[in-house]
């Protein structure tokens, strides 16, 4: 169960698009299945629903996970770039790659972390010297917060199972209102 935060007020922060904004506190279940060449997400509403789905290779060395609406259409594609140690991901509109397409880009903070520190620069941050938001949170709980600056905007919490299987996990996330949930999910698959 979450023990939320306090935050004050914050205005819609809408990145992959306003369908993804809720006016209300929202709490959604993911369900993440890792194959042995594939990673698939679900997103899930209270009512059991799917809202989102995200698909994608899990060993290949440039990966690709797709994320797809619950009517099947694409909504954002995720794509590393660079070499192992500096991984870094784009993120695009639909299944674009031109800059035109680009809606932000993900980058670990440093290259050797004990924790999950990664950064979050917007498409329209020209400079790239401050993120716009920033993912902390932690390998071993499989939990983190998303904070544009000091203002906390979502988290994620992995469901402890007792006797779970191998390869299949359960978390759940606290989306704040007039956040973007279907940013929030792609940060989080982006570690």
């Amino acid at each position: 169960m979450f023990v939320p935060e306090v935050r004050g007020f914050v205005p819609t922060v809408s990145i992959v698009g306003d369908d993804f904004c809720f006016p209300y506190l929202v709490d959604l279940a993911v369900k993440k299945k890792v194959g042995f060449s594939a990673k698939h997400i679900q997103v899930l509403d209270d009512n059991g629903s799917l809202l989102v789905q995200v698909d994608g290779g899990f060993w290949q060395f440039n990966k690709t996970r797709t994320m797809h609406h619950s009517l099947g259409f694409p909504i954002i594609t995720l794509r590393t770039k660079g070499i192992w140690l500096q991984q870094q991901w784009t993120v695009h509109r639909g299944e674009g790659l031109d800059g035109s397409d680009l809606l932000y880009t993900v980058r670990k903070s440093h290259s050797f972390q004990l924790k999950t520190r990664l950064e979050v620069f917007l498409a329209t941050n020209l400079t790239g010297e401050i993120c716009d938001f920033r993912v902390v949170g932690s390998y071993i709980s499989q939990s983190f917060k998303v904070y544009k600056g000091q203002t906390l905007m979502a988290e994620v919490k992995e469901r402890f199972r007792l006797g779970g299987r191998l390869g299949n996990e359960k978390f759940e996330a606290r989306i704040y209102p007039g956040v973007d949930y279907a940013f929030i999910v792609s940060t989080s698959h982006t570690k």
